[in-house]
């Protein structure tokens, strides 16, 4: 199969590719400044791709991304709502209400809202999510494992499609020998990752200790929800990043949301950011979640609790930005659509020049793969055929439009075809 210009911004703006694809492969890539001649426009229909690799499709300058990445997803709380209330909408009654309801959950609920939203984000372009799953040790063990063995299954499941890799958020300490038996036991599950939100605990740097401690003889990577507070003396990154450098660990640690490091003076901002630079730590922003939760006991001027995306990035520390939660006592809304995240990380970060729409899309895209250390190296020849088609020409009508026609080939075909561009008319009596 053979796509001819198509617009790959991430790459280099303003110029056409042509790509070849020969089972499942990038065999080739070319590139040029005019439009090469081709007969047949590219259809979002699987009826008209039947013939698969015989066929050269002209994208027309569409835009084309690599296989978007969600780093910071949570497919166990995802569709929860109706049954996980959150009146106050604090993060606080959201963590009480969804371990309510989960004593309430069965296998078949849980593993069905979780593939749900796993396919809907692959149908968006979407082709690998790291989900943090909840293992809380205060509730019945059956539902504590609950969540991760059905995460498991659901990887296994959506494996030929898509790559998922499940990350157990470790308990608050302290920890009772119950509790850490049973962490030693999900820890030897075959799991991608350890999690954990260790900012929340009674004692959150002993929290990091043992998390460390864990991660370290699994030899696994950590990846965080760090400082989701709008107090800006909350600042455990700072010893995150002491253990990280302490353990050997630069660059296997992820620390996400950051909403304190935005409510910090500037020159403790600053010295924050230097010190997470020195440990490699990674960052994830999560604007959704974190537009909806925060700033609720403020009165006046709200903070709301966004991290700082750009000074992060001018100070070279590599910033991808999530889903997080997918319509929960967490966050309400979403549909696992990164381009839609990204756009909201434009408006909450001021990121909305032609470099900067580049920018967001390779938060997307390029940075999330690398820190969650993805085999798949983007668009390059000799690579896995991994990419989304949408219907968009330029990254301002990308931004603008969102438009929901996309294509997305993986696996050596297309995986889902969307189509939204029917016409519409207006009535005779309203003029454009």
């Amino acid at each position: 199969m053979k796509l001819l210009n198509v617009n790959i911004p991430t790459l280099q703006a303003e110029r056409n590719f042509d790509l070849t694809i020969k089972n499942g492969r990038l065999d080739a890539i070319t590139v040029h400044d005019e439009y090469m001649k081709a007969d047949r426009p590219f259809s979002y229909s699987f009826s008209d791709h039947e013939r698969g690799e015989e066929l050269v499709w002209d994208a027309e300058g569409r835009i084309l991304l690599q296989g978007m990445v969600d780093a910071h997803m949570h497919l166990d709380k995802s569709h929860s709502l109706l049954v996980a209330k959150n009146q106050s909408g604090t993060l606080f009654e959201a963590i009480h209400s969804y371990t309510k309801a989960s004593e309430t959950f069965t296998d078949e609920n849980v593993l069905g809202r979780m593939r749900k939203t796993a396919l809907t984000a692959l149908a968006h372009g979407t082709s690998t999510i790291r989900t943090h799953i909840d293992f809380n040790t205060r509730v019945s063990e059956e539902t504590t494992f609950r969540g991760v063995r059905m995460a498991l299954q659901l990887k296994q499941e959506l494996a030929p499609y898509m790559n998922i890799q499940v990350y157990p958020m470790l308990p608050y300490y302290p920890y009772e020998d119950s509790d850490r038996k049973k962490i030693e036991r999900m820890l030897a599950l075959g799991i991608d990752g350890v999690g954990g939100a260790p900012h929340i605990s009674e004692r959150p740097l002993e929290c990091i200790d043992e998390i460390f401690a864990y991660a370290k003889q699994f030899d696994l990577p950590i990846d965080l929800h760090t400082d989701e507070s709008d107090d800006p003396t909350v600042d455990t990154v700072l010893y995150i990043a002491d253990k990280t450098m302490e353990f050997g660990y630069e660059g296997r640690v992820v620390v996400d949301h950051l909403c304190s490091l935005a409510a910090m003076d500037h020159d403790k901002a600053a010295a924050v950011i230097q010190k997470m630079k020195e440990a490699e730590l990674g960052a994830i922003t999560l604007p959704a979640a974190n537009l909806y939760l925060q700033g609720r006991q403020d009165r006046g001027i709200v903070r709301r609790g966004v991290t700082r995306v750009s000074e992060l990035i001018d100070g070279g520390v590599k910033v991808a930005t999530a889903s997080d939660n997918v319509c929960d006592p967490f966050h309400p809304f979403g549909r696992g659509d990164l381009l839609q995240i990204a756009q909201l990380t434009g408006y909450t970060a001021h990121m909305g020049g032609r470099q900067d729409m580049i920018t967001l899309l390779k938060m997307i895209t390029e940075v999330p793969a690398k820190l969650i250390g993805s085999q798949l190296c983007g668009i390059k020849v000799g690579e896995l055929a991994d990419f989304v088609l949408v219907d968009s020409k330029s990254v301002e009508e990308l931004f603008a439009d969102l438009p929901q026609t996309r294509a997305v080939y993986r696996s050596g075909k297309w995986l889902a075809m969307t189509n939204t561009t029917s016409q519409f008319e207006l009535t005779p009596t309203i003029k454009l």
